[in-house]
């Protein structure tokens, strides 16, 4: 049965390195959205609630209320109704008209978009924001925004850093003029954070990093971080096929010799999407996968019962012309997570 292992040794690994970078574990908010991009949301979360952080951020209420146990405070980013409430919930507030969305006295952070033009209210918009967040007795406990480019060599960074700078100050000018406590302030993502010598925010949105990647331009002092996920297949059957005989949908590949092939119980019904079959790939142990990946198995020349398919996903994503992320979040949620 195929099989997703988790490091919890890599993942510790991680954390230290980002923990550190940040300036302590409390400067740390894990991002768990989507599967834990695909590693597992359960699976993840309780290793890092032992690793001992306490933010994270998930896209839904869903998300947020299976890992409420793990967590004091989780962001939550893209959800526009409540059937239910936490005090450790913190929504993201990303258009003035979602303040009628939000339930009376809960808490809020708000997005401002510095340049993304993605979600977020207008800087100038701040004003209206905090007003009207008042009216319904709504505590708001924190301003962010998104980085659009710090993976890459760019003035971009500095740019939105500066709008940033601007939109701390004008908050806490509104908050003095108020009565209001000053919320926290958090503008960086993994690619962000690592951008920074001396990090000065509340704290950072780590997703991509805590998993292993980073993909920041190699220009960049890039961090040593170490793969979490390894995708594992098991056998199906094994067969000899003759020179000359074709394997798999379309018979693109043609045995050049007698060889023996086994199939193995992993495809794109998984989320393990097809290749081009015109780039080879092999897999950790050098196992080419040949021909065509099916729905749902694949085809090596192996008799191995279990077959590490990767452990590092980033050759993978340079042959689909893709990032890392987006094919670990590609991984069915019915493949086991088993902590290691």
């Amino acid at each position: 049965m195929a099989k997703i292992l988790i490091s919890k040794e890599n993942l510790f690994h991680n954390l230290k390195i980002i923990s550190n970078h940040a300036g302590s574990k409390e400067k740390v908010a894990v991002v768990l959205k989507d599967n834990a991009y695909g590693h597992g949301l359960l699976e993840i979360a309780k290793l890092c609630n032992e690793f001992g952080i306490t933010k994270a951020v998930v896209r839904t209420l869903e998300e947020a209320l299976d890992i409420e146990p793990f967590f004091d405070d989780i962001l939550i980013l893209s959800q526009k109704k409540f059937h239910t409430y936490s005090h450790a919930f913190h929504i993201a507030l990303n258009s003035l008209e979602d303040i009628n969305n939000l339930p009376d006295y809960c808490k809020v952070h708000i997005k401002v978009d510095t340049g993304m033009h993605r979600n977020g209210i207008l800087p100038k918009e701040l004003r209206s924001a905090i007003l009207g967040l008042l009216k319904k007795n709504i505590k708001i406990s924190g301003i962010f925004t998104h980085h659009r480019n710090a993976d890459c060599l760019s003035t971009d960074f500095f740019w939105q850093s500066s709008i940033f700078r601007d939109v701390k100050a004008n908050v806490k000018n509104i908050c003095e003029e108020l009565s209001l406590d000053i919320p926290c302030f958090h503008s960086c993502n993994s690619s962000a954070l690592f951008r920074h010598n001396n990090f000065s925010e509340d704290f950072a949105r780590v997703g991509i990093a805590l998993y292993g990647y980073i993909e920041n331009d190699s220009t960049f002092n890039l961090p040593d971080l170490k793969p979490v996920l390894s995708l594992w297949a098991e056998k199906i059957t094994t067969r000899v096929i003759k020179k000359g005989q074709c394997l798999g949908y379309g018979g693109t590949y043609q045995a050049q010799k007698d060889m023996t092939v086994s199939t193995y119980d992993i495809g794109y019904g998984d989320g393990f999407l097809r290749l081009n079959e015109n780039q080879e790939y092999l897999t950790a142990k050098g196992y080419k996968i040949l021909g065509r990946v099916s729905m749902d198995n694949i085809s090596l020349s192996t008799q191995d019962k279990e077959v590490c398919i990767f452990d590092d996903v980033r050759e993978l994503a340079k042959i689909q012309n893709t990032i890392s992320y987006e094919i670990t979040t590609t991984l069915s949620r019915d493949i086991r997570r088993i902590i290691k």
